[in-house]
């Protein structure tokens, strides 16, 4: 028989309060061979709050957006990730943090579940809910035992947001979430952003206005050209 749908609580709760999370960059640049993609970046970016990077396409969203959560290097300035008043070295930085993004692969041999089970393993769900839960939430069930290879790429995104709104982590970074998404994903996404990440700090890359339409802090990459 069939699970029905599960609704997932609104009361969901990532951490205690007092736990905040900060992202402090100072005079942050990076550049590739002799051109400058951003410079002189100087944010800070607190839990609670959500901060969307805008520009065009080609504008350096998707490598400023890497530059904060720690991806890559800047050449030059420093980027600092504190927790609850403690300083967090790289290691432990990954810890927090829960990424969706076109670039990022998932392991394609995996079923779903096993995708599910796997990521469990480094992050669990919030308020504890079960690999069967996450199935139902991103609305795959039915897909739950066939390897990822053969999941349209609107499907494979789906999971990438869900394990994003679901991973108990306080991070949550998104770089153009309704890439490959039909109209329903696209709603289903809008549904589930805020609802699930209200208690975290969220991070966006977007050219596109709908995807970010809630988001309280607009950071145009354009300021960080020289």
């Amino acid at each position: 028989m069939a699970r029905a749908s599960i609704s997932i609580p609104t009361n969901l709760q990532l951490f205690e309060s007092n736990l905040l999370v900060k992202i402090s960059a100072k005079e942050v640049g990076k550049k590739f061979v002799s051109e400058w993609i951003v410079r002189g970046v100087n944010l800070l970016l607190e839990t609670g709050e959500s901060y969307t990077l805008v520009g065009p396409n080609g504008s350096g969203k998707s490598t400023l957006l890497q530059l904060l959560m720690g991806n890559m290097p800047p050449s030059e300035g420093t980027i600092h990730y504190e927790m609850a008043g403690k300083e967090l070295d790289i290691d432990d930085w990954y810890r927090q943090i829960v990424l969706a993004a076109p670039y990022l692969e998932l392991i394609e041999e995996f079923t779903l579940r096993e995708t599910v089970v796997f990521h469990q393993k480094f992050k669990p769900l919030k308020n504890g809910l079960s690999a069967a839960d996450f199935e139902d939430f991103v609305q795959l069930s039915h897909a739950r035992n066939k390897a990822l290879r053969h999941y349209s790429s609107g499907m494979k995104q789906r999971v990438k947001l869900g394990l994003a709104f679901l991973s108990d982590v306080p991070v949550v970074l998104l770089d153009e979430p309704t890439s490959n998404l039909d109209a329903a994903g696209s709603k289903w996404y809008l549904d589930n952003v805020v609802k699930l990440t209200d208690n975290q700090l969220v991070l966006l890359g977007s050219n596109q206005p709908q995807e970010y339409e809630f988001c309280k802090n607009i950071i145009s990459v354009s300021a960080f050209k020289r």
